[in-house]
């Protein structure tokens, strides 16, 4: 959880193209997607089943306006109903507005949004896989709900340049998405909490390339307002390396902490994240000293000394494993004889030995004379 493993964000069109190898084409709801044949008293209803699988179709009740698509970051108003199979009303909107393809709607309906024209009127069947899962959604949508939506498309515009945003609008834009994150983030979607973090960012950070918040604002943006940006953003960020923890990618969540770090040095949710990052990272000492810095702040976290002890003992584990390589390399034997014993033993064992050959020789030398001697 290099940078971040999920990788980028797709579209709803790279999702289908890339992840599902269909290739829809968007300009023709039939182009490579399969159509089922319902029969309905004397009416014959045709859906398009968007993902292949079954998983999400999508019926037109009312054509639109041909070639008027929204697309990914269009501002799309809608009018939605959904029900389940027996035909209970669990979502009604009269005119709710989402930013296409930031998942401000579940995943279902995001892409299926996506293949409608405007004023056109749809019937959208979404699997529980992309609707609200085995989790359902309080108070009124259970476990595994197939639901039924009636969406209409009333209107999709483009969305507006943020420079030309006020501080005020950035900051409800940014923390609107920042809280579909978190919504993410509960549901144990981190990837897509991710994404809504990110979205947040772009509109509490407008540019990562200029210097100062003050560049980005416009003269009439006061002080008080850049700093409920900048208090606004340090949250997003403690959020999104959360986030990035859940899918492992622990050098982007570092990144993420000490953006927060480099503004809010005794941020202490910051340097928590930061501790356990780097215990993740295998940097323990790190890690402690990090974590020290936590609980001097907050001393009575009890979060903060649980994660101290464990690292205490895996310090003091890896001290000793240390201290016996060093032995091994440097020091002593299993029955703690000091090596320079066993190298005197070594030599008077092998002074013994050549002395008892020289004596061996010499007698040899002597007896093979004599013999010599006799013979002759």
């Amino acid at each position: 959880m290099g940078e971040d493993p999920v990788g980028p964000e797709k579209t709803q069109t790279d999702f289908i193209n890339e992840e599902l190898n269909l290739n829809v084409d968007i300009n023709n709801d039939k182009s490579n997607s399969k159509t089922e044949t319902l029969s309905n008293g004397n009416s014959t209803e045709e859906w398009i089943d968007i993902l292949g699988n079954g998983q999400l179709k999508k019926k037109v009740v009312r054509q639109g306006k041909n070639g008027t698509r929204p697309n990914r970051s269009d501002i799309c108003t809608l009018k939605i109903i959904g029900k389940l199979k027996d035909g209970t009303v669990v979502e009604e909107h009269e005119n709710l507005e989402i930013q296409l393809g930031d998942v401000e709607v579940i995943q279902g309906l995001d892409l299926a949004i996506a293949l409608m024209d405007e004023e056109e009127v749809a019937e959208i069947e979404v699997d529980p896989r992309f609707a609200y899962g085995h989790l359902g959604n309080e108070p009124n949508i259970p476990s595994n709900a197939t639901i039924l939506y009636t969406v209409e498309l009333k209107c999709a515009k483009l969305e507006d340049e943020i420079e030309t945003l006020s501080a005020n609008q950035r900051k409800k834009i940014g923390n609107k998405k920042r809280e579909r994150g978190n919504w993410w983030f509960a549901r144990n979607e981190p990837v897509l909490a991710i994404q809504c973090y990110r979205r947040a960012l772009e509109f509490l950070l407008p540019s990562e390339n200029r210097a100062s918040y003050q560049t980005d604002a416009d003269d009439s943006t006061t002080d008080i307002e850049l700093q409920a940006l900048l208090e606004d953003s340090m949250k997003v960020y403690n959020n999104l390396a959360a986030a990035q923890m859940k899918t492992q990618a622990y050098d982007a969540a570092l990144k993420s902490v000490d953006s927060v770090l480099s503004c809010q040095p005794q941020n202490v949710k910051a340097l928590f994240r930061k501790g356990k990052i780097l215990h993740y990272k295998g940097e323990n000492t790190l890690a402690y000293q990090t974590l020290l810095q936590a609980a001097k702040l907050e001393p009575e976290t009890k979060a903060i000394q649980v994660e101290l002890t464990v690292l205490k003992e895996k310090i003091a584990k890896e001290a000793q494993h240390e201290k016996n390589l060093y032995r091994k390399m440097f020091g002593t034997h299993k029955n703690n004889i000091p090596l320079k014993n066993t190298k005197k033993e070594s030599t008077t064992k092998a002074v013994s030995n050549i002395t008892w050959s020289l004596i061996g020789g010499a007698t040899a030398a002597i007896a093979g004379f004599l013999l010599y001697r006799f013979v002759s």
